[in-house]
């Protein structure tokens, strides 16, 4: 299989970030996978599966090889008898507002919420995606995953996954041992779709969406809301959310509160409140800064401010910079810490 060396992945990042791999290689199928993995040089080297490239910051060059999932296939492999439920296999280097659609297009629902959500399928379980009251674990049956270091398929059911908050085994202990072949999630016909989130129930109806919502209703109104405050990476480079939404504690929440009677939280089990990072860093004096001159210019997006922005010519480090100057400026002011979504490298 071919590899190619010192390749920019500008084009595989959707910061726009001009760094180079010292060795570059896809695959579309697991046996692929293993043939590449018996290279020496692959062998040898660290190694970085890529994506979609949209929750990744490039800080430097990588030294060692980047492994493209170019894995595709959706089917509908299993149905209940009762046709309520079915199980949707997707391969990981699908995107994943593919398989959201193919999902709406054959009738079944539970993944609406998660519509325009930018990478793959692959992507989505390492740290279980998740937006407006949903998240892949809601849905997530079980995936396949090929280990690097002996080519063997394993499956993983839900609860060996470990899934948290944007987290997941393959963040943590198993980080950089497996690579993910294919997901399988159970899907829905007669589930009424969740509106109770942000301000999806407002948009259906400036949408003039009246009544019962079907999914696909859903899922217009979440793609509406998206493009109304996030940036088209394809215009200005960004890597959507860049931080978590932090969880604090019911008493430090309700003391924020009675200083700022506008601040929200969600309540999370454990006793736990989340609280949007977005009007954490608007509130702290980010939102729609700008830094550096002429064409290397980045900052923090002018409509969102959970949104770090490359407008091009910036370095990975001037953007990781100004993270860090935005987690200590809301711990200043607010006594939260806030952490990356996004994978600084």
């Amino acid at each position: 299989m071919l590899l190619e060396e010192y390749v920019s992945l500008r084009p595989y990042n959707t910061f726009g970030l001009d760094v180079t791999a010292r060795y570059f290689a896809r695959f579309a199928s697991a046996d692929a996978l293993r043939e590449l993995l018996q290279r020496p040089e692959v062998q040898a080297a660290n190694k970085l599966i890529l994506g979609g490239g949209s929750n990744l910051l490039f800080t430097q060059d990588f030294a060692g090889v980047v492994l493209k999932n170019e894995i595709q296939g959706l089917e509908i492999i299993n149905e209940t008898t009762d046709s309520q439920t079915a199980l949707v296999r997707a391969g990981a280097g699908e995107g994943w507002h593919g398989l959201v659609e193919f999902a709406l297009e054959n009738n079944l629902n539970g993944l609406e919420n998660l519509s325009l959500i930018p990478g793959t399928v692959g992507a989505a379980p390492l740290q279980n995606i998740g937006a407006y009251g949903a998240e892949l674990r809601d849905t997530f049956e079980r995936l396949e995953a090929v280990e690097i270091s002996s080519g063997e398929l394993r499956v993983f059911g839900a609860a060996e996954c470990g899934f948290g908050y944007r987290e997941s085994v393959f963040k943590t202990t198993l980080k950089n041992q497996f690579v993910v072949a294919a997901v399988v999630l159970r899907l829905h016909r007669l589930a009424r779709p969740n509106v109770r989130y942000g301000a999806i129930a407002d948009t259906l109806a400036e949408l003039g969406i009246a009544g019962e919502p079907t999914p696909a209703d859903v899922s217009r109104a979440v793609m509406h809301i998206r493009r109304s405050k996030l940036p088209d990476p394809a215009q200005i480079g960004n890597a959507g959310s860049f931080f978590k939404n932090p969880e604090i504690s019911q008493s430090q929440y309700n003391a924020l509160k009675a200083q700022h009677p506008d601040l929200l939280g969600y309540p999370v089990p454990g006793g736990a409140v989340k609280v949007p990072a977005g009007w954490l860093i608007e509130r702290a004096g980010f939102k729609g800064l700008r830094r550096g001159a002429g064409a290397g210019t980045h900052g923090v997006h002018d409509r969102q401010a959970l949104v770090l922005v490359h407008h091009g010519g910036a370095t990975g480090g001037e953007i990781a910079a100004l993270a860090r100057d935005i987690i200590v400026g809301v711990s200043q002011q607010f006594g939260i810490e806030l952490h990356p979504e996004v994978n600084i490298l």
